[in-house]
């Protein structure tokens, strides 16, 4: 569980805007501090005063004679004025520079030295008064014909203690925002990457169905994110490659097969009519070898192409009796009693006929080439199932996992055969949903055909 979380793309994806989102937020956190740690007070301060003076000045009051008479600042403005008259103050004066009238802390003392009045208008200057920094502000203003000027002025102190209550609180404030964040990302995220990824996980139950009886399926691409329609496209490009490369493998099996079967009969015929032809019986041997092996390929190239099929109510009993009837002469040949044992009359399946009578017939074939002379292969049919046992030498179990495959035989198989006999009764299960298990026993091998329950 642990190794599939770790190679998850929804966990990637979680863990990657996480982690994303707090480095955001203490690279934007360690700007802030870096930028007020390091530029000069006036950078931060002076747009302050700036702003400061031209809210002085849009509330000047000029009296009847058209001089200054007072500045009506908001209550707030007003209160740090009054709060700090040492840290900040302001000044209003005449086109000669005398002060007409300032704060509680800009009265007195020498004129700030700014410079020229005229060339200091809307800019700021660092000034020592009274022997202590100030960042001062000049501003114009122009009233009828006269012109005055109003200057406000806010200490270093002021404004480093300013910085420090902004400064100190921020590591707090981003790693409390940081983790809320995180908390609500983390929860929404969930669902999100869930939704992202739903057409991903549909697709890739899609993709778990098709099977060789049914490569003619599409993957849909309706609802796909735009990243993964390149890989959907790519798998039905695969398919149709596979697709075609099977039909040709089925047709060249079919053809090969049926051409082949003719000429086999034709040349076991010739040979019987030759009085001269030595060791016959090794030559008919190999014949009827080879066009087993012919007929099992028909058999194989019809069993994988599901079109072929062909599904109706079957009496399973009635099947696996006719094919005990049709081996029975190669039974009595070999001296191997075939049994059969009915609990109760099983009920008819849903099944092709003659695909279900090649699925038997390889099984107790098989069964009875193994058993030893005066041996016995048992058939029990049921509701559920059908099973062939024999009483030959066993399969070894490193041979399971290859019984099914085609063209295998046991290196140590005593009889001939073309290995494609449980290939074709693995297409033919798999073409009606049943199951095919194997079990090795004390003596002898049991196969058990397992059918479908909704075929019942």
């Amino acid at each position: 569980m642990l190794n599939y979380w770790i190679r998850s793309l929804a966990a990637r994806l979680w863990l990657t805007s996480i982690t994303a989102l707090a480095i955001g937020m203490a690279t934007i956190a360690a700007v802030i501090i870096y930028a007020f740690n390091t530029f000069p007070p006036q950078a931060f301060q002076r747009d302050a005063n700036l702003r400061m003076a031209h809210r002085a000045a849009a509330h000047m009051v000029f009296d009847a004679a058209g001089r200054p008479a007072s500045v009506n600042l908001d209550e707030e403005t007003a209160w740090l004025f009054d709060a700090a008259p040492t840290e900040l103050m302001y000044r209003v004066l005449d086109a000669g520079g005398q002060t007409m009238f300032a704060s509680k802390g800009g009265y007195g003392g020498e004129p700030w030295p700014v410079g020229d009045l005229a060339t200091a208008d809307g800019t700021g200057k660092n000034v020592t008064i009274a022997n202590r920094s100030f960042d001062v502000v000049t501003l114009k203003i122009r009233h009828g014909q006269s012109t005055f000027f109003i200057q406000t002025a806010a200490s270093a102190a002021l404004d480093k203690a300013i910085r420090n209550q902004k400064v100190g609180p921020i590591p707090a404030i981003v790693g409390d925002t940081t983790l809320i964040a995180i908390i609500i990302l983390g929860l929404t995220l969930t669902f999100t990457v869930r939704r992202v990824l739903r057409p991903l996980r549909t697709v890739s139950v899609a993709a778990a169905q098709i099977t060789p009886r049914n490569l003619a399926a599409r993957l849909s691409t309706v609802g796909i994110p735009s990243e993964i329609k390149p890989l959907i496209n790519a798998f039905n490009d695969a398919l149709s490659r596979l697709e075609n490369g099977f039909n040709v493998q089925q047709q060249f099996l079919a053809a090969a097969a049926h051409e082949l079967q003719t000429p086999l009969t034709l040349i076991r015929g010739q040979i019987e009519l030759q009085p001269g032809v030595e060791h016959k019986d090794l030559l008919f041997r190999e014949i009827d070898l080879m066009a087993r092996q012919v007929r099992q390929l028909l058999h194989l190239a019809e069993v994988s192409e599901s079109q072929n099929f062909s599904f109706e109510e079957v009496d399973r009993l009635d099947v696996a009796e006719d094919v005990l009837a049709y081996l029975s002469p190669k039974a009595d040949k070999m001296q191997v009693k075939l049994e059969i044992d009915v609990a109760r009359l099983p009920s008819p399946i849903k099944a092709d006929r003659s695909a279900l009578f090649i699925l038997l017939k390889n099984i107790i074939e098989n069964a009875i080439n193994v058993t030893p002379p005066y041996g016995s292969v048992k058939v029990s049919v049921d509701d559920v199932s059908i099973q062939v046992r024999d009483e030959g030498p066993g399969i070894k179990t490193e041979y399971l996992p290859f019984l099914f495959e085609r063209f295998w035989r046991a290196p140590d198989a005593p009889h001939d055969g073309s290995g494609l006999g449980l290939s074709i009764c693995r297409e033919i299960a798999i073409a009606h949903e049943w199951r095919i298990a194997v079990r090795t026993l004390t003596s002898g091998t049991q196969f058990i055909i397992w059918f479908n329950p909704s075929t019942t």
